[in-house]
């Protein structure tokens, strides 16, 4: 692993996909310095955000140490986990049989467990009225994506083999699992996986960076308006 000297700034707010980022530095050791952006208040709508982060969106990293020596920025945290795992030899391995088994569940999870997730907490803690069918339909999602996340884990302890940025990306998401109706009772093997990963020292630091913040956004008006139904800005 190279030394890293100077902090990496972590562009972050309490929330699943924060959390990624959050804990893979927290297992790396790796020196960092939490630049916090109120999602609530629309900090991640400043330009001196934008420039490092164009969807508006954290968590996004700027490591003064990067290629070449010269500083980079990353934003999404699928491609901040990879760019960290790249740097640092750790939790996304060298060979490539290997790591295209990693990229797919990081890709499955982005483009699938999260947003459906995202859904579902949506319509089911914030829509200001229910939709039954909305609530239905991504409540099913979530349960259909914990069972292949169940059938996957029946022979094995992590999802792609040794612990990786895949299940750095994935747990997060299972975290708040109440709130997305399902039962962790229903998927053993996932269960006992979210029990062992949960459990992690770094797991535990990383997801409690910022804890303080966190609130039910359900009765904050304010905030719901600047984090839903958001269209292009100029």
């Amino acid at each position: 692993m190279p030394a890293q000297t100077k902090p990496i700034e972590l562009y972050y707010w309490p929330t699943p996909n924060g959390w990624k980022i959050s804990v893979m530095l927290e297992e790396l050791g790796a020196p960092y310095e939490v630049k916090f952006v109120n999602i609530g208040r629309g900090e991640q709508f400043e330009p001196s955000f934008l420039q490092i982060a164009p969807n508006n969106r954290m968590p996004a990293i700027i490591d003064p140490e990067g290629p070449d020596g010269a500083p980079i920025s990353v934003f999404e945290s699928g491609a901040i986990l990879q760019y960290l795992g790249r740097k640092f030899g750790r939790f996304y391995p060298a060979h490539e049989r290997s790591r295209v088994e990693v990229d797919q569940w990081l890709m499955w999870q982005m483009g699938g467990l999260g947003p459906m997730c995202g859904q579902a907490h949506h319509f089911r803690q914030y829509a200001p009225e229910q939709v039954p069918y909305a609530i239905e339909r991504y409540t099913n999602e979530v349960n259909r994506l914990y069972g292949v996340m169940n059938k996957r884990l029946a022979d094995r302890d992590f999802l792609a083999g040794d612990y990786s940025i895949a299940d750095i990306a994935c747990v997060g998401w299972v975290r708040p699992y109440k709130n997305q109706g399902q039962n962790l009772e229903d998927f053993p093997n996932l269960k006992r996986w979210f029990e062992t990963i949960m459990a992690r020292p770094a797991v535990e630091r990383g997801m409690a960076a910022g804890q303080e913040y966190r609130r039910n956004l359900a009765d904050d008006k304010d905030a719901q308006k600047v984090l839903f139904g958001q269209k292009a800005r100029s």
